[in-house]
């Protein structure tokens, strides 16, 4: 067993994390909505107006802090008008980008505002830029948050609500460099700034940025698009075990070694931040544009035996250490990085809930966001800690990963996660000036392989932990091989 020696300095303090960090993705995509979050008024399972009740319960717990939707590259084949007034009365279409299935539209506008104020998080809403109008997107925007006398909000009153929605967030556009339209980064900026100019009601609006690190669209958006025009820049990256898209890797039969490569990869988040963080920097040295990482996550090869266009995938203890180094990046981030969703939500992706029928059960990375929700609109504070590399056969990469922060009441919220698999290490943590009483700490740990099923729903779950000794200005923590470790001290 080694130790590594890790510093916290409370009294220097970085920047808000802020809470949208811990966001959520929803596409019309496979499961996620229909039978995820969805099942209608009359389906047997258990409901809230449609809304499935286990999963309403479970997304509370998390306090879910946004939600974006509906896509994804669905958002730029999405005509909003399809998807409001009765239900018998919608629009049928084809869902070209996802299995080609039939898309009835009775999960809409209405339908995932409401869902929003149900669970208590903010809307985030990607509008048709691709096969879309400036009318088109200036209208839904209209219809869902004006409170004047116009055609669009009678509209609203006639379908049913009377007092318009809050969305906090509006992105124009998704992936235009791609699915969203195949543009050029000059082209795309030009279109921002016009839909920009009509497409009022949220609070802040987002911009299709970069896939991954392309450096060059973003330097584009920068010079083209002001600080006056956007609040945020988005941004998508996407883990893949193997690099190779045409052969992911398996959610859940896979080895050490490709366990190992996989981590590798998901680091390459923290290059992608940095290089991205000094071009916006030329431009917007007071940081009044966020980064937006709106889609991130494990993505491997669709579980065996179900729809390859449905993006189902399992979830082990490799993701719920993924997440870890990922949220713990975005905190260490935070002056730039102003939300991040995972993709996705539900039954797609790297899930916090998976769903069958009548039954749900929470992943590995469902927990992580539980233990690590304390973060949320806390202020980061420097940390530091000795380290251990580790070999994977794409390079090499840190064992440990941390975040640190103090909330509104003083409270110090410590987050880490061990990525070896046969080395457990003891870190001897300095706090100086810290005058804390009483410490306590859950923890999650198991076989890298290890995921939640139907059948055993609990098999990696979060239990409380007592291998964290708090002595003064001192604090001593036992750090497992492949586990994730949520401290708070008082």
């Amino acid at each position: 067993m080694s130790t590594l020696k890790m510093t916290v300095d409370l009294n220097n303090r970085i920047s808000k994390i802020n809470k949208e960090i811990y966001g959520h993705f929803a596409e019309h995509l496979g499961r996620c909505v229909y039978g995820g979050i969805y099942v209608g008024k009359d389906s047997p399972i258990p409901n809230i107006n449609g809304y499935r009740k286990d999963v309403v319960e479970a997304l509370k717990e998390l306090r879910i802090p946004v939600l974006r939707w509906p896509g994804g590259c669905f958002a730029d084949t999405y005509h909003w008008r399809d998807g409001i007034g009765p239900k018998e009365n919608r629009k049928k279409i084809v869902n070209i980008h996802w299995g080609g299935v039939t898309e009835d539209n009775s999960f809409g506008t209405h339908e995932f505002l409401d869902f929003c104020e149900l669970i208590g998080c903010e809307a985030y809403v990607a509008v048709n830029v691709g096969s879309g109008t400036v009318q088109e997107a200036a209208e839904w925007m209209e219809y869902m948050t004006s409170g004047n006398e116009s055609p669009m909000t009678e509209l609203r009153k006639k379908n049913g609500r009377e007092k318009p929605w809050k969305v906090k967030y509006v992105g124009i556009g998704n992936e235009n460099w791609g699915c969203g339209g195949e543009m050029n980064a000059d082209y795309y900026s030009s279109l921002y700034k016009q839909f920009h100019c009509f497409v009022r009601g949220a609070e802040q609006q987002v911009a299709c940025g970069p896939n991954g690190n392309d450096v060059n669209w973003t330097e584009a958006m920068m010079k083209n698009v002001g600080p006056w025009q956007m609040q945020g820049l988005s941004l998508h990256n996407y883990t893949v075990p193997t690099n190779q898209w045409q052969h992911k890797g398996d959610s859940v039969n896979f080895d050490e070694a490709e366990y190992y490569n996989t981590l590798q990869h998901t680091w390459f988040m923290e290059r992608i931040l940095k290089d991205q963080e000094g071009i916006m920097q030329r431009y917007d040295n007071d940081h009044k544009i966020g980064l937006i990482v709106d889609e991130w996550g494990i993505w491997t090869d669709v579980l065996e035996g179900t729809n390859p266009g449905f993006l189902y995938q399992q979830n082990t203890m490799r993701d719920a250490v993924l997440a870890s180094i990922n949220l713990n990046i975005f905190n260490e981030h935070s002056a730039r990085v102003k939300m991040a969703n995972i993709a996705q939500m539900i039954n797609v992706l790297q899930s916090v809930l998976l769903t069958e029928g009548e039954k749900m059960v929470k992943t590995p990375t469902y927990h992580v966001f539980d233990m690590y929700k304390d973060h949320m609109d806390a202020t980061l504070v420097y940390s530091n800690c000795d380290n251990k590399e580790l070999e994977a056969k794409d390079g090499k990469f840190p064992a440990v990963s941390q975040s640190v922060s103090v909330d509104e009441n003083g409270k110090m919220h410590i987050t880490v996660s061990n990525a070896s698999l046969d080395e457990d290490f003891d870190i001897d943590c300095a706090m100086p000036r810290a005058e804390y009483k009483s410490v306590s700490a859950k923890i999650l740990t198991g076989k890298y392989n290890a995921l939640n099923d139907f059948e055993h729903p609990d098999a990696v779950a979060p239990k409380a932990y007592d291998g964290v000794k708090l002595d003064g200005e001192k604090l001593e923590i036992k750090l497992p091989a492949c586990s994730v470790i949520a401290i708070e001290l008082c």
